[in-house]
């Protein structure tokens, strides 16, 4: 429900700035009821892209001034162009907090960093299996670290990141790249060698970045 609405806003059906149609018409065009309807618009507006007002009734905002980080996994899911361009921003969001998250991990809980990535050397050749894996160890280190925050905004990426890594780590030469990691990062954790640790995982963050760059190239080239 909320994602018909979001595609129309973001491909202009509905502009920032003039209200949505009213409930009656919106509800027909949707083909829902209109107290569903109104649940979904309360979701909306929770997150940043409308806004009830008395008389005018519900004003499209500027989702990219008004917006929260729940207003990202709704924006992927469309598969836009804008869509694809927030997922290398993402990226790069990752790519600031992760090296510090390792760091900060590896100083005070290298044993317990050592033992979030013993399963990596015996991960199946699987695109799923790497997503999953991936993921829980982005979570692991954020929670081993000793800032809060940095959990806090990597949890608030799950839903699109899950998403986009299954079809990230369907390529092997993906697969082959975390390998490489995991194994770097365990090997810094039982040096106890914090600097060591954010280096490769800067060096993973960057190559996911270019990779998913160069697709979004090749995909504007087509």
């Amino acid at each position: 429900m909320e994602d018909a609405i979001i595609r129309r806003i973001l491909d202009g059906t509905y502009p920032t700035g003039r209200p949505l149609p009213l409930e009656r018409e919106l509800a027909a065009a949707l083909e829902v009821g209109r107290p569903t309807l109104r649940e979904a618009l309360q979701r909306l507006e929770r997150d940043g892209w409308i806004a009830s007002q008395k008389g005018v009734g519900n004003l499209v905002l500027d989702y990219r001034r008004t917006g929260t980080l729940n207003t990202l996994g709704p924006i992927l899911r469309t598969g836009s162009k804008y869509a694809q361009e927030l997922v290398v921003h993402m990226l790069e969001v990752r790519a600031l907090l992760m090296p510090d998250a390792a760091r900060g991990a590896v100083r005070t809980n290298p044993a317990r960093v050592v033992a979030a990535l013993a399963e990596s050397a015996a991960l199946p050749d699987e695109a799923e299996t790497f997503a999953r894996f991936d993921w829980y160890v982005n979570r692991q280190l954020t929670l081993l670290s000793p800032n809060p925050l940095f959990h806090l905004i990597v949890k608030s990426m799950d839903p699109p990141y899950e998403d986009l890594s299954v079809g990230y780590f369907g390529a092997p030469e993906n697969r082959a790249a975390s390998r490489r990691f995991y194994e770097g990062l365990q090997r810094a954790a039982m040096a106890h060698d914090a600097e060591a640790a954010a280096a490769v995982t800067a060096e993973a963050m960057q190559y996911s970045i270019g990779w998913f760059a160069a697709l979004l190239a090749a995909l504007e080239v087509s």
